[in-house]
């Protein structure tokens, strides 16, 4: 299994369970991650959910090795269809589960392991977190999910983009994408203290309150925002296709081979 899944104090623990890979994910974990934050919204023992990696990194991000089931040749139509539904789809789901969650980063978090915290509602990082996105080195303007201009404001998104560099835990605390930064060995009891917590507050109570936030941020945009820029992502795909056997995808493996 690639997720581990446990149930304490009303808390349920969602963990990513592939250290020998940073946590890179295939497709097997993000279905299986999927069904685990489905299992949780609908456990009317769970009040909030944690999501946590083993191992050295919180994810790696896309599994570049793994092929998912296709046709001979693969299109643009096929990349649109299978991308919005294992990465867009399962995204949002995540972002909009009617519970709190919290997500616990350390090491590397890069390109699809941002669409893993950027959905949960607060993000505790160890001081060892880096937090990246260098899919323009695809020729691609970013991961599937654009949360980076509302996680990080638009000159620091750009940054990011431009240059693919890592943001550190303390810059991502300052900018609000992170709400607190601890040492590594600290960071399942800061998170576990910080779920009791909130753990402790009403049910529905939080339901609201997470609804109330998330409706304005869609009232300004968030929601049209991402599927906009999804079809914009699609566009890298078209133009890596006219580039026989995206020779790139090579580049970034050896990147994530260093990470192992």
């Amino acid at each position: 299994m690639h997720i581990l899944y446990e149930v304490k104090d009303s808390i349920a623990t969602l963990t990513l369970n592939r250290p020998e890979v940073a946590n890179a994910q295939n497709a097997a974990l993000l279905d299986e991650l999927d069904a685990a934050w489905t299992r949780a919204a609908e456990d009317p023992d769970v009040k909030v959910i944690v999501v946590r990696a083993e191992g050295k990194h919180f994810s790696a991000g896309h599994d570049l090795k793994d092929r998912w089931p296709g046709p001979d040749e693969i299109t643009l139509e096929w990349i649109y269809r299978a991308e919005n539904r294992r990465y867009l789809e399962y995204t949002l789901r995540w972002r909009n589960t009617p519970k709190p969650s919290i997500a616990a980063v350390q090491g590397r978090c890069i390109a699809g392991g941002l669409m893993l915290c950027w959905p949960c509602d607060l993000i505790v990082a160890a001081e060892d977190a880096l937090f990246s996105d260098p899919v323009v080195t695809m020729g691609i303007g970013g991961v599937e999910y654009h949360g980076h201009t509302w996680e990080l404001g638009p000159r620091k998104a750009k940054e990011i983009l431009f240059t693919g560099r890592p943001l550190t835990a303390e810059e991502a605390e300052r900018v609000g994408m992170v709400n607190q930064v601890v040492p590594r060995a600290e960071l399942d009891t800061a998170t576990r203290e910080l779920a009791e917590r909130i753990a402790a507050m009403p049910a529905f109570g939080l339901r609201q309150a997470k609804r109330a936030v998330n409706q304005t941020l869609d009232v300004q945009g968030f929601y049209a925002a991402v599927q906009s820029v999804f079809d914009i992502h699609q566009t890298g795909h078209g133009n890596a296709l006219s580039v026989s056997g995206y020779p790139i995808l090579a580049k970034l493996d050896e990147m994530k081979e260093k990470l192992r």
